[in-house]
Parts: C-alpha cells; sequence; structure tokens
C-alpha cells in the first residue's frame, strides 16, 4: 500500500489559518456585530418572495393603499395580501392605519426603495452581461 508523507489539504482550504492577519482583524472590526447581521438577514428573508416584492413596489408607486387595493393591483388574493403584509409590518417595512373597517398600509420608510432599485440595477447588469456573452 502506498502511503504520502505530506497531508493531504482539501482544495477549499488554505494551509495557513489566516493569510493577511492585520487585514482580516481591520475588516472584522469593521463588520456590524452579530445581531445586526442577524436582523439585517431577516430583513433579506422577508423580501424573498414575489409577492412581497410586488407589495412594496404598488406601495413606492401608488403611496397609501388598503388591502382590497393592493390586492387589485397586484394580482394577488385579499387573504396572500393580509398575510404578506403582516409579515411585512412585522419586518418594520409597512406600517398601518385603521379607518373604520379598513386597514391602510404605506411603507415604514423609503429606505426600501434603495433595496429594491439596487436589486433591479443589479438584474438589469446581469441581463445586460448576459446579452454580450
Amino acid at each position: 500500500m502506498k502511503t504520502f508523507s505530506d497531508p493531504v489539504i482539501p482544495l477549499d482550504r488554505c494551509e495557513v489559518e489566516c493569510l493577511e492577519p492585520e487585514k482580516a482583524a481591520s475588516v472584522r472590526q469593521r463588520l456590524p456585530d452579530e445581531a445586526m447581521s442577524q436582523e439585517l438577514a431577516e430583513t433579506f428573508r422577508v423580501l424573498a418572495d414575489a409577492g412581497r416584492v410586488r407589495l412594496i413596489l404598488a406601495l413606492l408607486e401608488g403611496g397609501e393603499f388598503c388591502v382590497c387595493d393592493l390586492a387589485a393591483v397586484t394580482g394577488l388574493s385579499q387573504t396572500a395580501c393580509s398575510h404578506n403584509l403582516r409579515l411585512l409590518r412585522a419586518g418594520r417595512i409597512v406600517r398601518y392605519r385603521r379607518s373604520g373597517r379598513n386597514v391602510f398600509y404605506t411603507l415604514e420608510d423609503t429606505h426600501i426603495r434603495l433595496l429594491l432599485d439596487v436589486g433591479l440595477q443589479h438584474l438589469g447588469h446581469e441581463a445586460a452581461g448576459s446579452r454580450n456573452a
């Protein structure tokens, strides 16, 4: 049986623990803490649904809407709208107000527009890249 004296190193690992320790330490200090990273991940999890994205886009374009109007705009059922709006509200992306029996929704703030704009630009960049390939 043949034996090797050198250890086998997996291709996805470095031979040393840290190649650039000063750079790694500097970047580590600038990263958000674990709680902030978790909150950011939760925001993206809430956004990871086409129906919720359509609701947000409708609110960005139209301002305040009641659930039935959001259903008409997005093509979602009122039940699906209500469910998704609850999730968006829990994620602090939308807020609501009651007026009689109706509930009206608006965006909590406009920062969400930046996230969606960057995402759309990214998709446009990818599409342009695939056309040039």
